[in-house]
């Protein structure tokens, strides 16, 4: 997997290519650590996200902890499938989505 890291000041922007799994989990939590302070504003841009794990859904709920106490996050360009997932898993409540 890919990530395309965009920062403007106290915006992030987090763009996964590819599939967001098992084993890319990890990658896309490591450049959310290392990325993440002084962040008030964190979105995901899921446009080029082909697949979604139970285990990349624990990395952006594990954000979403995170920002309650920085900022905000959002998740922007979910495609069907994809929604799907976060429809099926009860999500839908927890992320904010556009």
């Amino acid at each position: 997997m890919e990530i395309t890291v965009n920062q403007n000041g106290t915006d992030l922007t987090l763009t996964p290519i590819g599939r967001l799994d098992t084993t890319t989990a990890p990658q896309l939590q490591t450049t959310i650590n290392e990325n993440i302070r002084d962040v008030t504003d964190l979105t995901f841009d899921l446009s080029k996200l082909v697949y979604l794990s139970s285990a990349g859904l624990r990395v952006l709920m594990n954000a979403q902890k995170t920002m309650k106490q920085q900022g905000k996050m959002r998740i922007t360009h979910v495609n069907e499938d994809i929604m799907d997932i976060f429809e099926m898993t009860g999500l839908t409540d927890v992320f904010r989505f556009e």
